[in-house]
């Protein structure tokens, strides 16, 4: 059998090789490399902004889903010159990190099977103080009724705070409630920060919520999870495609969609996705808008939980 040809794609001023682009990474689906590399071209309008100027790490399967999975952080040395790098600093020296400011970066790092994409929450720029803020819900079983309920009832204090959250599905099992923040504290204080609302809304609901990291503790209570609020913690991408079977998509969403029982952490897939570009206004545009200072917002959790 002859080898399958390359196909080289001109993007962004670069050239795009991918190679072996028939190769499926999903074979339940179908789906192939190339229509992984068409996908993020597709979402690369709505992607980006998300992800300009901030360090990736990368979730890779070159063998896809029934292959070995590793995540990349440091750059590989056969990455070409016109990727973006940038050194950032870690607990024993520095580490050289792709950044990814076009489509054709885009392109490349699908190419590559990099098949999920997790940025950090904040900016090289300055890279301690973050510019976003993640509480990450995921059901204690099959529950995803819970995880729906606390993402509305966390939005609900958030608001109460005068902040202005976002939600998104993690195509994977629950939701990612994203606060956009004016870059004003470290990633300590926004963490302490985030502990404080969570434990405040658990006290509101103790028989549903906790703050509990260890799950014999947790007696069936979901669990408030801000652990991802520290110096290089990533998040998932919006329009990430996650490594599971039919590629469900990390898909941001309108609030009152969540309201719609249908709507489940993998609703949308690869497959499903362009429907949605074509029909739905982005939920996250203009998110930056949205930045609010903490320090409001913590005087106000204090008002409202006084010692």
């Amino acid at each position: 059998m002859a080898a399958e040809r390359a196909e080289v794609l001109r993007l962004s001023g670069h050239r795009v090789r991918v190679t072996r682009p028939g190769k499926e990474l999903f074979p339940q689906d179908g789906i192939t490399k190339a229509d992984l590399v068409a996908h993020y071209r597709a979402v690369a309008p709505r992607m980006l902004p998300h992800l300009r100027g901030r360090p990736l790490s990368l979730e890779r399967r070159p063998d896809g889903l029934a292959g070995e999975a590793f995540f990349t952080k440091r750059v590989p040395g056969h990455f070409p010159g016109w990727i973006a790098r940038a050194e950032v600093a870690k607990k024993d020296g520095t580490l050289t990190m792709v950044v990814c400011k076009d489509t054709a970066t885009l392109a490349y790092l699908a190419a590559q099977a990099a098949i999920t994409l997790h940025p950090w929450l904040s900016r090289l720029d300055r890279p301690e103080r973050p510019d976003r803020l993640i509480f990450d819900l995921d059901p204690p079983g099959d529950d995803f009724g819970l995880v729906r309920w606390a993402a509305f009832a966390m939005r609900d204090l958030l608001v109460e705070l005068g902040l202005r959250p976002a939600v998104m599905t993690t195509g994977s099992r629950g939701l990612h409630l994203l606060v956009p923040l004016r870059r004003e504290e470290d990633h300590d204080g926004v963490r302490a920060f985030a502990r404080a609302a969570a434990g405040a809304l658990a006290r509101r609901h103790p028989d549903r919520l906790t703050t509990e990291p260890r799950k014999d503790r947790r007696r069936g209570r979901l669990y408030l999870d801000t652990q991802r609020n520290a110096y290089a913690q990533t998040g998932v991408a919006p329009y990430a495609v996650r490594a599971r079977p039919h590629a469900p998509v990390a898909t941001p969403l309108h609030w009152e969609e969540l309201a719609d029982e249908r709507v489940g952490p993998r609703h949308w897939t690869l497959r499903s996705l362009p429907g949605r570009l074509a029909d739905c206004p982005d939920p996250w545009a203009g998110l930056g808008r949205d930045r609010r200072s903490l320090g409001p917002a913590r005087r106000r959790l204090a008002e409202l939980e006084p010692e």
